[in-house]
């Protein structure tokens, strides 16, 4: 099995919302008034050439998103709180093109969640079997969808994912999970906060778990710290977030367990890492 690490572009976003303030929506407030930015952080998708079929976790960014009106401007947060930056050469379809991968051959996509920074590529794989959880499709739709920060007026035509629930199959602390391989190694948790509908990709090769955390957290640090971001007001709340957190750490506490969330800039190196390490 191997498992490739695929940067689609970098996203600016404030400080408060790596590492919210307040509670409720003064926390999704604080976020929108810092004036502090980030620097350049990578959003990141991957692909795990799994025995069973090719797996796509998220689609990363379009750069489309450097035209204007692309981003609704009476939307605080797109005018307000975010930067993208995307080639068109960074998008996943040439990037996985780039790796010999067809997106053709892309048996499984799987979306942690649809915001714009991970939906954004959906147009390069839309023959695929894309996997989304049922309650974040449906919590994206619509117009409550653009108003909650989805942007599904830009998802493909005909987008129509297969929605995920999860079952009462516990793996390790989660008490809920979705198996998606017949060889039971590859497994959907559901790790509600930064949305309501958030899900995880747990996958057990040898001795380790790789788990592909998409926003959960925004760095591994800000895992082991508990801290949750500056929009989990509007993903669930933020004590939601902090059980998602605690049951991450706890499964690092049952197995040794490889975390990979979207938007560190230490991921690509972790992974290289535990590859090389066997």
């Amino acid at each position: 099995m191997k498992i490739h690490a695929i940067q689609t572009g970098t996203v600016q976003v404030h400080e408060r919302q790596r590492a919210g303030e307040g509670r409720g929506p003064l926390r999704f407030l604080n976020t929108l008034l810092d004036r502090s930015w980030t620097p350049p952080l990578p959003i990141y998708a991957w692909v795990v050439e799994h025995p069973e079929g090719l797996i796509l976790i998220d689609t990363g960014e379009t750069a489309r998103t450097a035209q204007p009106g692309y981003f609704p401007r009476w939307h605080p947060y797109y005018r307000l709180a975010v930067r993208a930056q995307v080639g068109p050469e960074m998008e996943i379809g040439p990037a996985l093109e780039a790796l010999g991968i067809r997106t053709a051959d892309i048996r499984w996509v799987v979306m942690t969640h649809l915001h714009t920074d991970h939906a954004g590529g959906l147009g390069h794989v839309t023959g695929s079997d894309i996997l989304v959880s049922r309650t974040e499709y449906e919590d994206a739709r619509g117009p409550m969808g653009r108003i909650r920060g989805y942007l599904p007026h830009r998802w493909p035509d005909g987008f129509s994912p297969t929605l995920v629930s999860f079952p009462p199959e516990s793996f390790g602390p989660f008490p809920e999970s979705h198996t998606l391989t017949r060889a039971g190694d590859v497994r959907l948790v559901p790790t509600p906060g930064h949305t309501r509908g958030h899900l995880s990709v747990a996958v057990e090769h040898g001795d380790r778990t790789f788990f592909f955390a998409g926003d959960a957290s925004y760095t591994e640090e800000s895992l082991h710290a508990g801290i949750v971001d500056g929009v989990a007001s509007m993903g669930g709340g933020e004590d939601v977030a902090a059980t998602t957190l605690a049951r991450i750490r706890a499964l690092g506490q049952e197995r040794s367990l490889v975390y990979l969330p979207s938007h560190d800039p230490r991921s690509a190196r972790r992974l290289e890492e535990a590859v090389a390490g066997g």
